[in-house]
């Protein structure tokens, strides 16, 4: 049987851009493991062009990437106008796309509208379930309106920036908030403030990254769990997950982007959360609930805050999850007995599912013919 040919893409331009060459290299290694696949590697760079696949492999196993990158743009005439996807006349038979590029250009939607105009099968949520799910705001108002439990927010647009007040948000939210830019990843553009002078430098801090940044009350005595969800209209849910970083219960930590992807040494965590039965189900359906209402496929990561009275808030949805030696998502799956190579081999059956549950609808159209105006008085 021939094997499949998986494109395999990382990279970009966002900050998260070498955490994604981490993620792909373990979901090569898992892909490879199946010994089902033929597997070309695609980086994006941070300028944003694709590179071709021999330099793509040394940089995802960690080669010097602004030789490489240099090297390849020397090759290119960038005044073409598809130069920055020119590398992809070297793949001429990709049968499914497997984006592992986090943040911005792969989670908000973008690449993904470029495998519909190659027509072809990718794994992961459609371009609208990204680009939903990234946006912080559109998130928490879907969450809201379909009664998925959320914390309290304000949003705030960069032309309103001069006039909400600290005094308007400790009456609406409380005296402890988090500021996060509204279009960006779980660990960028996030501050927490409890006072007027904070508030003011995370605003700013925000809106480097966002021209609209959402403020959210904190949660009591809080615990930070995760979930991964996977599958496409049948989705199947992994056991749940804590962290705790010290000072976390009294509010001075929180499972920022150094502790998730740097150096998680005093973090502490717990497959599967210890919880009461009934919590459990919740939070399980809560993921589930919000897996459909967002229009996800392939893969998800539903993260929660608990509070101190064992209530559950959905934080937000991560539709390409970090897949690090240090990521949970990774781990919560070996808990819940799916190995790293039936995982990635999960993902990319569901990919060609997708498409082919896809390719059923009809896009026909009725030629108009000739007009045929009426008449203006």
């Amino acid at each position: 049987m021939d094997k499949k040919h998986v494109a395999l893409l990382f990279g970009g331009n966002s900050s998260e851009h070498d955490v994604s060459k981490r993620s792909a290299q373990n979901f090569y290694q898992a892909l490879e493991a199946t010994g089902k696949y033929r597997i070309t590697v695609i980086a994006i760079a941070e300028n944003g062009y694709f590179i071709d696949p021999v330099r793509s492999k040394e940089i995802m196993f960690q080669a010097d990437e602004k030789s490489l990158v240099d090297a390849y743009m020397a090759t290119i005439d960038t005044n073409n106008t598809l130069a920055r996807v020119a590398a992809l006349n070297e793949i001429p038979d990709i049968d499914i796309f497997f984006p592992v590029v986090h943040g911005n250009l792969g989670e908000d939607g973008t690449i993904q509208g470029l495998f519909r105009l190659l027509d072809k099968p990718f794994v992961g949520a459609p371009l609208r379930g990204h680009a939903l799910s990234f946006d912080k705001v559109l998130t928490k108002e879907l969450l809201t309106y379909n009664n998925i439990r959320n914390t309290k927010y304000l949003v705030v647009h960069a032309d309103q920036a001069d006039e909400i007040t600290w005094a308007q948000v400790v009456s609406e939210l409380g005296n402890q908030v988090f500021v996060k830019a509204a279009n960006q990843g779980s660990s960028v553009g996030i501050s927490r403030a409890d006072n007027e002078v904070d508030f003011k430098a995370a605003l700013a801090d925000s809106f480097q990254y966002d021209h609209k940044v959402l403020i959210e009350e904190a949660v009591c005595g809080p615990r930070e769990l995760e979930v991964g969800v996977i599958g496409n209209q049948n989705p199947i849910v992994s056991e749940i997950g804590a962290h705790h970083v010290p000072g976390q219960e009294n509010g001075d930590g929180w499972y920022d982007y150094q502790s998730k992807f740097v150096d998680n040494s005093a973090v502490q965590f717990e497959i599967p959360a210890r919880l009461p039965a009934a919590v459990t189900e919740e939070i399980k359906s809560m993921a589930l609930s919000a897996y459909k209402v967002l229009d996800l496929r392939g893969e998800a990561r539903m993260d929660f805050l608990i509070d101190e009275n064992d209530v559950p808030y959905l934080g937000e949805p991560n539709t390409l999850p970090g897949f690090t030696n240090m990521s949970l998502f990774k781990r919560l799956w070996d808990y819940s007995d799916i190995d790293n190579a039936k995982l990635a081999d999960l993902l990319v059956q569901y990919g060609f599912e997708e498409y082919e549950y896809n390719s059923k609808l009809s896009y026909a159209f009725e030629a108009l013919g000739d007009e045929k105006l009426g008449k203006f008085n």
